[in-house]
């Protein structure tokens, strides 16, 4: 049996932190050191490192409250990060290593978030088997919702209907470097309107992560007549693109000017990338999730690919 040793993440492991993630194959940009740390303020990081005769062979991105570890509470998605190379029984051992060790320092339970397997750039559902049988509770389950473009893409006739109406209104798209003018006309109003809450990224954390990562983070904006009317903060991941905010202003909700923008979106990218995800949506209400939310995307032609949420006691 191979001889692993977990170690926590220390600072001087940033630059090794962010080749090994470059390279692993269940791995996004957001695992970067260069995105995590953006809020290091607001959690008490815990990740840690698997490696064997000084070689890495895998990372959990993660934090610590009190006598539970999270992989990570900042981030959309965690788990488990390793590389091509490892197999399925070797994965087992890292992970029981890695309980080991948590065990040591005296953790009680360990909240386990795995990457959306769409995210993977090769399949990585080792540990979904490992969780089962180390009879991890399955506690939360999220409809995520995303564009496979390897099927056909089937936008609703309503949808395609109102999109070649808006397409007569000189309504136009914008790539631009700059956030502010989405944060500040359109994304922060309309949240505090709706729903009297702020987006996760203040406009200057958005703004810092979007000049860290400018191939990995696009803001489209619509505009008419000058004004801007809606706009869509897109992740780029590689093989996936996620919309990560989307918002309209009241004048654009009328132009239906987020639809209008969304299928721009779809159209530019369905030869560029194997999924366009439109995030969860979940909300606090007795079906867990906004019908109107999922009817929306499901008519842009979403299909559902589970966000799952674990709780493994130790």
């Amino acid at each position: 049996m191979k001889n692993y040793t977990v170690r926590p993440y220390e600072a001087n492991d940033f630059e090794a932190w962010n080749s090994f993630i470059g390279k692993a194959k269940n791995a996004t940009f957001l695992f970067n050191r260069n995105f995590m740390e953006y809020h290091k303020d607001r959690f008490q990081d815990f990740s840690l490192i698997v490696e064997e005769d000084a070689k890495w062979v895998a990372v959990l991105p993660a934090n610590r409250v009190g006598e539970t570890v999270f992989s990570h509470q900042g981030l959309t998605y965690g788990g488990l990060v390793y590389g091509e190379k490892l197999n399925a029984d070797e994965v087992a051992v890292v992970f029981e290593q890695l309980l080991f060790f948590l065990k040591q320092k005296d953790i009680e339970t360990l909240i386990y978030k795995p990457i959306i397997s769409i995210y993977s750039k090769k399949s990585a559902l080792e540990m979904d088997y490992i969780l089962w049988q180390k009879k991890a509770a399955l506690y939360r389950k999220d409809l995520n919702l995303a564009i496979d473009f390897a099927s056909d893409l089937t936008i609703s006739k309503s949808k395609l209907k109102h999109f070649r109406r808006v397409s007569e209104l000189d309504i136009e798209i914008k790539e631009e470097t700059s956030l502010a003018s989405f944060w500040d006309k359109v994304l922060v109003p309309r949240l505090q309107e709706k729903h009297n809450t702020k987006p996760v990224h203040a406009k200057e954390e958005i703004q810092q992560l979007a000049d860290n990562f400018p191939k990995n983070i696009l803001q489209f904006n619509a505009y008419f007549e000058d004004e801007i009317v809606a706009g869509i903060t897109l992740f780029h991941f590689g093989n996936v693109v996620k919309s990560q905010y989307g918002a309209t202003t009241p004048q654009g909700e009328k132009l239906r000017a987020l639809d209008f923008l969304f299928i721009n979106l779809i159209q530019h990218f369905k030869d560029k990338v194997s999924f366009f995800d439109m995030g969860t949506v979940t909300e606090n209400n007795e079906k867990g999730y906004n019908p109107g939310l999922l009817k929306q995307k499901e008519e842009l032609g979403c299909s559902v690919y589970n966000q799952d949420f674990y709780s493994l006691s130790l």
